[in-house]
């Protein structure tokens, strides 16, 4: 917790206070020195403390259990304790508890604080007992009701959403964020594990990216690190993506580059257990970033006798979480991020041969530096190459045969980041509304039929705080409390859990191509179940029925299962009082032999399920 002018803690009651500052002498951690003084005037009438406003509040629930953490080391004075309080947007308590026996070192404590009243938006006030100084750090208020449980947990709504689509895969921790605007503001996965108090905060890199939402108090504290996401890809049971930092600060700010030098860090961790370049030297080259993605490996997949292994093992998890792949950079593009991908993708297939790599194609779907890094990287033989769109909905629409004439050999395809705009990239106005959604379930289609090709594809962003945004359109949507999904949301379920065993051939009437007349179709076999699913699309201000023939299916039943979204206003969204407007709706069909006739809702996206043989 700091002041207001650092990040969100404004001070209370400064006329009560001689000083307050930010520090640095003998801190908690190295890794994170920081920490406020407070001294309080003597004989003051008022309280004197320190307020925390969370981040756009705090949400809190009447009974709920929450665990106020925090630091302290007492100075000069009589101060030997604080009051912790919740209160409310109008400064009324809602909890209150003691916290006693500061001493002069630094100690952490704890207290459980139980509000009276459900808020969106209360705030942590810490009301300092006596006259002196007190030194604080490492505040956090946690709710006791987390993911799993967990001291250090997320939050288990936000979770479920995504548990429930059974994703086959988390890639983590994003896009550019990887890349900072520059180096030094760059992820670096080592300062994100181990005690939480000991990781290094960091700016975001979208604090201040648009001027139309600017948030200079936009921070990462890292509380969800690597050790975190490894944790959740396994809880969800989804295999982990990590995207790591290919030497090269985003090409979209300063473009700064790590030289092709020799690195001056050795493989396991230094005295301050990070593996970051030798002290005094500053060295940024490249080997830097690549031992950095070896040393990942081991500490997700290494032994708990190995150096990173033992961290990993000392968090919490002896067994290795078993990491396939890993991706190197995020959207670089031209010569430099090429010249770079190469000494790295062979110095990770030397030590771990079976590691699958995803490289980058640029942040375009398309042109000149597009077409040069698809060809270097199949030169290269690449395993998957990201390719990612950002696009008004109707190029969705229009590109569903994008990947028809690909070749079937060569690297696989990541459509690592896409969503539909409603209005332009990077436009505040952009909505997630149906026709943007419809549009990204058409194009999946083509995903679906070219599945020999595209082996993975995710939808981006996935979450956003309806409060607090940089981007839009996102898929999962949330305030302090609550949650929703997105149409998009509900479109990428649908294909996530019908997403099948093997790809079936579909014809379309007279031979059409697929979009033809804004009728997409996609089939798959469910070999598990022994289903066969057709996804349908109809984009349409007219229903439209249709005649299935899946010749060759043997055993059907006479009754199938369909879902689907349907709606005559293609702006239709999804809000906080209004989460489900759009969602999936559940019916029942006939099926004669094998063939069945089914009518498509206007403006509607249908998967139909029929149980077979398996």
């Amino acid at each position: 917790m700091t002041p207001r002018s650092s990040a969100g803690g404004p001070i209370q009651g400064a006329a009560n206070l001689d000083a307050y500052a930010v520090r640095n002498e003998q801190g908690v951690s190295a890794a994170n020195p920081h920490y406020v003084r407070l001294t309080t005037r003597a004989g003051a009438p008022g309280e004197a403390g320190i307020e925390n406003e969370g981040f756009r509040g705090m949400g809190v629930k009447a009974g709920g259990e929450y665990t106020l953490s925090f630091y302290a080391r007492r100075g000069p004075g009589s101060i030997t304790g604080l009051t912790a309080v919740i209160v409310g947007e109008k400064n009324q308590p809602l909890a209150t508890a003691p916290v006693t026996g500061f001493t002069g070192q630094w100690q952490r404590y704890t207290v459980v604080l139980k509000p009276s009243a459900t808020l969106n938006k209360a705030h942590l006030k810490l009301v300092l007992n006596g006259t002196g100084t007190v030194d604080l750090d490492v505040a956090s208020l946690y709710p006791k009701d987390t993911w799993m449980k967990r001291e250090n947990g997320l939050r288990p709504d936000l979770v479920q959403l995504l548990k429930d689509m059974k994703p086959g895969f988390l890639r983590f921790p994003g896009g550019c964020i990887v890349e900072g605007r520059t180096l030094s503001e760059r992820y670096q996965w080592k300062e994100t594990i181990g005690d939480v108090a000991a990781r290094t905060p960091l700016v975001n890199r979208w604090n201040m990216e648009f001027k139309h939402r600017s948030t200079p108090d936009y921070y990462q504290s890292f509380g969800l690190g690597f050790y975190e996401y490894f944790q959740l890809s396994e809880d969800i049971g989804a295999e982990p993506l990590p995207i790591l930092n290919v030497g090269m600060a985003c090409q979209f700010n300063s473009g700064e580059l790590a030289p092709m030098g020799t690195a001056s860090t050795k493989g396991g961790p230094n005295a301050e257990g990070t593996g970051a370049p030798a002290a005094g030297t500053g060295d940024p080259s490249l080997d830097v970033f690549i031992q950095d993605a070896l040393d990942l490996v081991e500490f997700a997949n290494g032994p708990a006798s190995s150096p990173w292994g033992a961290k990993r093992a000392a968090m919490g998890h002896p067994t290795p979480f078993n990491l396939k792949m890993l991706g190197i950079g995020n959207e670089q593009w031209g010569p430099q991020y090429l010249e770079r991908y190469e000494p790295f993708a062979k110095a990770l297939k030397a030590k771990y041969p079976n590691m699958k790599i995803v490289s980058s194609a640029g942040p375009a779907p398309d042109g000149e530096l597009f077409d040069k890094a698809s060809k270097r990287l199949g030169e290269l033989k690449a395993e998957y190459v990201d390719e990612h769109y950002y696009a008004k909905a109707d190029w969705f629409r229009q590109n569903v045969g994008r990947y028809d004439k690909y070749a079937r050999t060569g690297p696989k395809i990541f459509a690592g980041e896409y969503a539909a705009q409603s209005v332009a990239i990077g436009s505040p106005d952009n909505k997630n509304t149906w026709d943007c959604a419809i549009s990204e379930a058409a194009f999946m289609t083509g995903l679906e039929r070219n599945a020999d090709v595209v082996g993975m594809a995710s939808y981006a962003p996935l979450f956003a705080n309806v409060d607090a945004w940089q981007w839009t359109p996102d898929m999962i949507w949330f305030d302090n409390l609550n949650a929703y999904g997105s149409p998009s949301y509900y479109v990428q379920k649908m294909y996530a859990l019908n997403k099948g065993t093997n790809v079936l051939p579909v014809t379309m009437p007279g031979g059409a191509k697929n979009g033809t007349d804004n009728l997409f179709a996609s089939a798959v076999a469910d070999a598990a179940a022994g289903d066969v699913v057709v996804k349908l699309v109809n984009y349409s201000t007219s229903p439209r029925a249709v005649k299935i023939n899946l010749a060759g299916a043997k055993g059907l039943g006479k009754t199938g299962r369909a879902q689907t979204m349907a709606s005559a206003d293609l702006q239709t969204q999804n809000s906080l009082k209004e989460p489900k407007k759009l969602a999936p709706q559940e019916s029942t069909f006939a099926v004669s032999g094998t063939t069945l006739s089914y009518t498509l809702a206007p403006n509607s996206f249908t998967v139909l399920r029929v149980a077979g043989k398996k």
